[in-house]
């Protein structure tokens, strides 16, 4: 065994300590989930400022409770675990004190090259996102993660503690009225 110099730095430059491996672990998962957990909040409730606090709140949690983590493949799973379960928390407070959830979604998405071109696919999205409100709360929820979040249907059964045969059916047949009204409009 070798003996250490009191004076002996514990760490070479360049080496990188535990916490700041952890850090930087975190921080690439931040970068690589934020779009997509802001994407999903912001698809329900259509306020930027109030998905940014919440998307931020969810890394925050991830990163207080990193540490209960089972499972590191399931990270991206339990983080929109932790965004729908602060969606609900906020819907409640937001309708506890009457305030309604910002549903104008034509003047929130970016704009385009062209205007008119740009205006239609606005207004189309706002018509479809119409329809898909007044579905039953599950059904919009698995339309958010699959479309908004972009998650597999594994990590949606995951979330939504339903199996992914599950998932895949309520997709399906949410997916077909959703067409079929669209359909009867035309």
């Amino acid at each position: 065994m070798r003996s250490v110099d009191v004076h002996e730095p514990l760490s070479r430059p360049g080496d990188v300590s535990v916490g700041e491996r952890i850090f930087q672990d975190f921080a690439e998962r931040y970068r690589q989930y934020f779009p997509r957990v802001f994407a999903y909040v912001y698809g329900r409730i259509r306020d930027v400022q109030a998905a940014e606090d919440i998307a931020s709140e969810v890394f925050e949690r991830a990163f207080v409770k990193a540490e209960t983590l089972r499972h590191e493949e399931a990270f991206g799973t339990w983080l929109f675990t932790i965004a729908r379960n602060l969606l609900i928390s906020y819907c409640r407070k937001r309708s506890r004190f009457g305030g309604p959830v910002n549903s104008d979604l034509i003047d929130s998405l970016p704009g385009e090259d062209v205007p008119e071109d740009s205006y239609l696919e606005r207004e189309e999205v706002a018509k479809i996102m119409g329809h898909v409100r007044r579905f039953p709360r599950r059904e919009q929820d698995i339309i958010a993660l699959k479309f908004d979040a972009e998650l597999t249907n594994v990590q949606i059964a995951g979330i939504m503690n339903l199996s992914e045969s599950n998932v895949r059916v309520i997709l399906c047949r949410t997916l077909q009225k959703l067409r079929k009204i669209l359909q009867e409009e035309a």
